[in-house]
């Protein structure tokens, strides 16, 4: 798979936060389950390494991620625990080295033009877009699509229900990412049933 295969799985990938690495399976298969094979499991919470781990292991039809890898240890450490591709919130020489270096499909996070110019320059042309509110939003990313149509961005930050669609209809997004699949509460609670629904109303969204 190469990023642009990534990125064409699902219109939304879920960014998802777990504390319980027990929550990992049963989560992924609800995700799947809805439409969205695409997952990313943020390296924010020590369970993360765990939870990755266990979804490449028994969800097979689940495509699991590592986001918030900002560390070339952060890139060994999700190759290892059978993530199958990684996302970073920014980007370093040093950083896009260490993700390159895994063979893994990457999405470099930039939030301005010159950061986008210069991974262009090394040859990538799919990057996250973060964060995608905070820095512009809609409004800036189809700015960027005049003078940059080579690139492709997954937009994550800020994005909810209301806005996505906004975001996909745009020529140079190819998904966006999102939280709101995954409440806190509905993991918590187990409540998997709530959480394919949001999956699946997710995965129905198309540009307007």
């Amino acid at each position: 798979m190469n990023t642009e295969e990534l990125l064409g799985l699902a219109p939304v990938v879920p960014v998802v936060v777990l504390d319980d690495a027990a929550h990992a399976v049963p989560l992924a298969r609800a995700l799947v389950a809805g439409g969205l094979p695409a997952i990313e499991v943020t390296l924010r919470t020590p369970a993360a390494a765990e939870s990755i781990e266990r979804i490449a292991a028994e969800v097979p039809d689940a495509v699991v991620g590592a986001g918030t890898v900002v560390t070339a240890d952060d890139a060994e450490r999700s190759l290892k625990a059978g993530a199958r591709f990684l996302v970073s919130p920014g980007c370093t020489p040093r950083l896009r080295a260490a993700m390159a270096g895994t063979g893994l499909p990457f999405l470099p996070g930039v939030s301005s033009a010159s950061e986008a110019m210069a991974l262009l320059e090394e040859g990538i042309t799919a990057m996250k877009f973060f964060p995608a509110e905070p820095a512009g939003g809609v409004p800036y990313l189809k700015a960027l699509g005049g003078p940059l149509p080579r690139i492709t961005f997954c937009p994550t930050g800020g994005i909810r229900p209301g806005n996505a669609a906004d975001y996909l209809a745009l020529p140079n997004v190819g998904c966006v990412g999102g939280t709101w699949l995954t409440p806190s509460d509905a993991v918590a609670a187990g409540d998997w049933d709530r959480i394919r629904a949001l999956a699946a109303e997710a995965a129905a969204l198309r540009p307007s």
